[in-house]
């Protein structure tokens, strides 16, 4: 910079910083001071406005000071400051806000007359001023009034001083060589301070403008729309419009919002939530409000887009939340305002959302994208939206009459109302747990009351229209009943069974929520009536009773005022006893409830979200989500929209748990593979296997538990297995076809062995617990009556069990019985077979059949290996030696429930064993457990040294 430049800003400088001081001091100061303490409303603003235009101007005069300081220390000591030094270079940016600031104030200020009001006040005194603020101005000489006098004398000195500073740093420019240090920095300057003066003017101009709007209003319109910071940037009486359908008479663009005005009326949009559509007519232009759709029609094409451009540009600014620098749509390209936006608006037309409160994305006028939904009466919604209406997962909070309750709903949305899975929990503390179509209760879903309620209840099954309707399970605490049966509009209709705490239960047919026609009613101690019968099980007309004993009576029944019971019939005690089968194991709803048939509801949105293609988006929606406790995600809604299961990852996991699922299709990867899926809770498999087992726990846990339901658990679980692997299999078809491959064929033999043999083993655990209950149940009296026998076979030693069991003495292992002083053999106990003993046991520790079936083979082995060392020799047991040795580890064991494991195992084994050694060996077990329920009686009518006393 050239010593003559320097100087040139130097006094530029000085001048400027002068002429602030001056400015505060002869104008603002004694401005502040004509009415320090206004009582009115509209003095107080006046004096805030000039408080700030005060303060903006002292910092500016301050940044000057900084400036001159800066300026001064490079033209006195020139070597040791470069050019880079000067704070209009190095700090251009501050010197730019300070002078935006003022500008602001400044324009506040006259936009509200802020001077013209405040000098009324000390007209006198303003009017001694006059040749003194006449000064101020370049020209010497102003006209007009003292207001218009003040207004001129803030303004000129700045405007004149942009001016000088761009020029001068413009010829600083070219004096500079390109590469000069300090080139980059004077291009910034002049940039900024080029905006700035066209900033400038545009700022001043729609202050004048806003100024001049208020004098053209009603004092009605003005007191409504008059705001310092408003600015008019466009009006309809400058460039004409129609607008319909409102009919607007003047339409006003300011820079924040967009009014219409009929009469005395405004019709005021948000510009944050306005957005352009250019109509097909070029003539025509369309705006989109939350709640309004307005169309613009002008007199020619050109005054379309003035007005189309001027509303673009004003939502943009209005949207980035302060004026536009450079200037107002100054850039080379026109900024086009974003679709979406994120803004929040309360709702005023009549309808479902009056007088609510959107907080969240919009898009094209229509809330969409995360958002909050409040109304006045408390309720809200927390989640996400779809062209304004809420859509996908949501939280939804409905107060109710009482204080601190209410509904809350947690659930998957579509189109503004409940659809797919979804938890509700109401202010009754009821809590529904399901699917939805369109905002009721359809498909599968459990309800459950509070346990503490008058008459608690729990359902579990299908549901169609809000109702509870085809299969389903009502279990009624109050009553200790449980009803397994078909369901029409809310009512049990069609077959059902009722199962009762007393161990009673009932199958039949429901009509209108009452028992029609026959039915057979089954009671704990193994009666058997067939008849009518009331709702609350009593025996009421013509029937028959069939008793334990085999005594029937056939006739017609009713009951007495004494709550007995009467009948009039013929009792038959000439009859056979009945086989056990008929009566004491009769199993109920077999047939009555085709098992494919049963849980629909469950495996339908699993077979959807296989028809999808298994979107990660929609797994939750279709398959469930887990959450926290209820009390915890009331308390924030936001946390479970955001956290529950991190939906945001669910297409991710999707991917990759099908890519996971092509990489472990050879056996043993592919069971353990399944083994994980299934105990994942987030995975589609594991997801669908726990919904299967509260379907299970509610139908044959608890009241459920009765010993004629055991054959239909028993075909369920098959069911679930036969369904969890076409689940599989339709999981790997998506995965192949996202490879550009197809699954093949399976044949029903190749199913059935994966489904008996992969799969079943590894879903069995989960419903072990219930399914091995009904089967202690159904076999209890037999499993009673091996206990007793084994009871009866410990109180003999070794060698007299082995004697009594008729074991050839040859096979007897008397090297393992260790005598110590005064011990005979016949004394010792618990030593011979010892081995196999231990192993046997073992049975009890493994819920698979094939596993149990792997133990009785290892204790088959056990047993020829003892023989075999006792023999010196390997020796085949044949059956007639096995039987009696494998009877004697069966009664060493002591195995509990042994009948109940047996049957478990014949009915749940691999069919595959079916005539091999497996199936050989439970043969064996199960004749060995019939013969020791038979040593009960046997040992009963022993000769007298066989007496237990005498054993000893």
């Amino acid at each position: 910079m050239s010593s003559s430049e320097e100087a040139d800003l130097l006094r530029l400088e000085e001048v400027f910083s002068t002429t602030l001081a001056r400015t505060i001091s002869l104008i603002l100061q004694p401005l502040l001071l004509a009415d320090p303490e206004p009582s009115d409303p509209c003095g107080k603003e006046c004096l805030r406005l000039l408080q700030q235009l005060h303060e903006s101007a002292q910092r500016l005069w301050y940044v000057t000071e900084q400036s001159l300081l800066s300026l001064r220390q490079r033209l006195y000591h020139p070597p040791s400051k470069g050019l880079e030094a000067v704070l209009l270079l190095s700090n251009a940016d501050h010197v730019l806000q300070a002078h935006m600031e003022y500008i602001k104030s400044y324009t506040d200020c006259v936009v509200a007359q802020a001077f013209q009001k405040v000098s009324k006040k000390r007209s006198e005194f303003w009017r001694s001023q006059r040749k003194a603020l006449r000064q101020l101005l370049s020209s010497g000489s102003s006209e007009g009034s003292v207001g218009t006098t003040m207004c001129q004398a803030l303004r000129q000195p700045l405007s004149q001083h942009v001016q000088k500073y761009l020029l001068l740093l413009l010829s600083l420019r070219d004096t500079l060589d390109e590469s000069h240090p300090a080139q980059e920095l004077v291009m910034h300057a002049i940039t900024l301070f080029g905006n700035l003066q066209s900033f400038m003017g545009q700022a001043l101009d729609q202050a004048v403008a806003t100024q001049a709007l208020w004098h053209s209003l009603s004092s009605r319109l003005r007191d409504v729309l008059c705001s310092p910071a408003h600015r008019l940037l466009q009006d309809s009486q400058d460039i004409p419009v129609v607008v319909t359908p409102l009919r607007a008479e003047r339409v006003l663009l300011f820079d924040d919002s967009l009014v219409l005005l009929q009469g005395h009326n405004t019709h005021t949009f948000d510009l944050k939530l306005v957005w352009v559509k250019p109509g097909q007519d070029k003539c025509v232009l369309h705006i989109l409000t939350p709640e309004e759709e307005i169309s613009f029609c002008t007199r020619d094409p050109q005054g379309q887009v003035v007005w189309q451009w001027k509303v673009t540009q004003a939502v943009c600014q209005a949207l980035c939340g302060k004026k536009d620098f450079p200037v107002l749509g100054s850039g080379r390209e026109t900024s086009v305002p974003p679709e979406c936006r994120c803004v929040a608006y309360t709702f005023r037309r009549e309808g479902r959302l009056c007088q609510a409160t959107y907080d969240g994305e919009w898009c094209r006028a229509k809330p969409h994208g995360k958002g909050t939904l409040k109304w006045p009466d408390g309720r809200n919604h927390v989640g996400t939206f779809y062209q304004g209406l809420e859509h996908g997962f949501g939280i939804c909070l409905v107060p109710q009459a009482s204080e601190d309750k209410f509904d809350c709903y947690k659930c998957h949305w579509r189109e503004g109302r409940m659809c797919e899975y979804g938890i509700c929990e109401y202010g009754t503390d009821e809590v529904y747990k399901g699917y939805f179509q369109a905002g009721l209760r359809h498909g599968f879903g459990i309800l459950e009351s509070a346990p503490q309620a008058p008459q608690p209840f729990r359902y579990t099954g299908h549901w169609e229209r809000g109702q509870r309707s085809g299969y389903g399970i009502e279990e009624d605490r109050d009553r200790g009943e449980r009803y397994i049966g078909m369901w029409q509009a809310d009512q049990r209709h069609g077959p059902g069974v009722v199962v009762t705490q007393a161990g009673v239960c009932y199958q039949g047919t429901f009509q209108g929520d009452k028992m029609a026609g026959p039915g057979i009613l089954l009671c704990e101690d193994d009666s058997l009536y067939e008849g009518t019968f009331t709702r609350d099980l009593t025996l009421l007309g013509k029937g028959k009773v069939t008793f334990p004993n085999g005594f029937t009576l056939d006739g017609s029944f009713s009951s007495g005022t004494d709550k007995g019971l009467y009948t009039q019939g013929v009792l038959d005690t000439a009859a056979l006893p009945p086989d056990p089968s008929s009566t004491r194991k009769r199993q109920l709803g077999l047939g009555t409830f085709p098992v494919e048939s049963r849980w629909q509801g469950v495996y339908s949105p699993f077979r959807d979200f296989l028809r999808l293609g298994c979107p990660g988006e929609q797994q939750e929606a279709l398959l469930g989500f887990h959450t926290q406790s209820s009390r915890e995600l009331r308390k924030s809604q936001e946390c479970l929209c955001c956290e529950r299961s991190h939906p945001e990852d669910c297409v991710g996991s999707m991917e990759d748990t099908l890519k996971e699922l092509l990489q472990h299709r050879k056996p043993k990867a592919l069971q353990q593979y399944l083994r994980k899926a299934l105990s994942n809770s987030r995975h589609p498999l594991g997801q669908l296997l726990r919904t299967l087992m509260l379907t299970f726990q509610a139908t044959y846990s608890g009241v459920g538990a009765n010993k004629h339901l055991q054959e239909m658990a028993q075909e369920e679980v098959k069911q679930h297995a036969r369904e969890l692997w076409a689940a599989y299999r339709g999981l790997l078809k998506v995965a192949l076809q996202l490879q550009g491959q197809t699954l093949e064929e399976e044949n029903m033999e190749t199913r059935d062995l994966q489904v008996h043999g992969l799969l079943l083993p590894l879903i069995l655990p989960s419903f072990y617990s219930e399914l091995f209950t009904l089967y202690l149940l159904l076999h209890e009296r037999e499993d009673g009556l091996y206990s007793r026998g084994i009871t009866n076979l410990s109180l003999f030693p070794d060698t007299k069990l082995l004697e009594f069991l008729d074991v050839q003495k040859h096979l007897w292992p008397l090297k393992d019985l260790k005598l110590t002083s005064n011990q005979r053999y016949s004394l010792v106990r618990d030593k011979c077979f010892l081995t196999a003993t231990e192993c046997l046991q073992k049975i009890i520790t493994t819920v698979h059949p094939r596993e149990k079936l792997e133990v009785l083979e290892k204790t088959y082995g056990e047993i020829e290996a003892t023989v075999s060392r006792v023999l010196g020799c390997k020796y085949k047991l044949p059956m007639d030696d096995l039987l009696p040795l494998l009877i004697y580890v069966v009664s060493r064991a002591r195995i509990q429930h042994l009948g109940a494991e047996i049957h478990l195992i014949r009915d749940m084994m691999d069919p595959v064993h079916t005539g091999g050694l497996h199936d050989f060996l439970l043969t064996a077990l199960e004749s060995c457990y019939e013969h020791i329920q038979k040593e009960d009686m046997r040992l009963h009518h022993l000769p007298g040294h066989w007496d237990a006393r005498e054993l000893w």
